[in-house]
């Protein structure tokens, strides 16, 4: 009996030059497929080994000329493609309109599998970028092509924002008790193995899958214990009451009706008001909850690694452009 596992593919990466797309390009060419990463600046991706990399501003409606998708005899589509900074107009360009354009050019070069990371948020959509996804989503769903859809949970980076203060002294902010949330982080590198092992798997096809790093879930409050604990000092914490969220996103909505230049910063605040009080878990629309047990789990790096290695200088976090903190 062959033991042999599933033939490798060529594969065209979206969002290459994130750090999700990195170590998706990694775990793909690790399993023997051949990569071919778009991004708007290849020059600065690292070297690979059966990675390449091709120049392309997806933002532009021009992004794909020249590319002749067809010529290049593609197997799949993994895109880690996601807006920079959540505002509406970079959101529905990048999430929606950057998709929908390759989505159309895959189906014209018959290009049959295509895999894309979505994130857990969208199960309540009240955001622009949200909107966005599950705008493309759809379209992805009912364009014929083998399909899975994978919405991971908060990524290390997302909660990494406050391991500098904390480390210089300062209070690390939680929102009301810090127990308002929870999130089963993930690391780049599992949710990359995650992604490459889903490619090839046949029971994924058609299937939205949600999927968070191991162990329980955590809590802002818990963070801070992990990172105090690191640090080897007393708890220190200062709460940040909800409700001046609400208040700065009812300031800038009503500013920004008047000078349109403010809408990017009221979406913002909605970002950051969303995080604080929603959890990066599975929905149960039924029981009107977040369900940790329903989430599941994968991996073996946890948050804890992560913020000791970031204490020891020998990890960086890049942050998103609307982080909270």
């Amino acid at each position: 009996m062959s033991t042999a596992g599933p033939a490798p593919l060529r594969v065209l990466l979206l969002g290459a030059s994130g750090t999700i797309g990195r170590a998706t390009a990694r775990a793909l060419a690790a399993r023997g497929h051949a990569v071919v990463g778009l991004a708007r600046r290849p020059q600065q991706l690292p070297a690979i080994a059966g990675c390449s990399w091709r120049q392309a501003d997806l933002a532009t409606p021009a992004a794909l000329d020249g590319l002749d998708l067809a010529a290049q005899r593609f197997d799949a589509v993994v895109s880690c493609l996601a807006s920079r900074n959540g505002a509406p107009d970079d959101a529905w360009a990048i999430d929606h309109r950057a998709h929908q354009r390759v989505l159309r050019a895959a189906q014209q070069a018959g290009i049959s599998r295509w895999l894309q990371l979505s994130a857990i948020c969208v199960q309540k959509p009240l955001l622009a970028f949200q909107h966005a996804k599950l705008a493309f989503e759809a379209e992805l769903q009912a364009s014929g092509l083998q399909w899975t859809i994978v919405r991971p949970t908060a990524f290390f980076k997302s909660l990494s924002g406050q391991v500098q203060r904390v480390k210089d002294g300062k209070p690390f902010l939680v929102f009301g008790d810090g127990r308002l949330t929870a999130c089963k982080p993930i690391a780049d590198e599992d949710l990359a193995d995650y992604l490459a092992t889903q490619l090839v798997a046949p029971a994924s096809t058609g299937r939205v899958l949600p999927i968070g790093g191991p162990g329980p879930a955590i809590t802002p409050r818990d963070q801070a214990e992990m990172l105090f604990g690191l640090l080897g000092r007393p708890l220190h914490i200062r709460s940040v009451p909800p409700a001046l969220m609400g208040a700065i996103c009812g300031g800038l909505g009503a500013a920004a009706r008047i000078v349109p230049g403010l809408r990017a910063k009221a979406e913002f605040a909605r970002i950051g008001r969303y995080y604080a009080s929603e959890s990066m878990l599975v929905w149960d629309a039924a029981a009107g909850r977040y369900d940790a047990e329903a989430t599941p789990s994968i991996g073996t790096r946890t948050l804890a690694d992560h913020y000791a290695a970031l204490l020891r200088g020998e990890a960086q976090h890049e942050r998103g452009e609307h982080a909270v903190f």
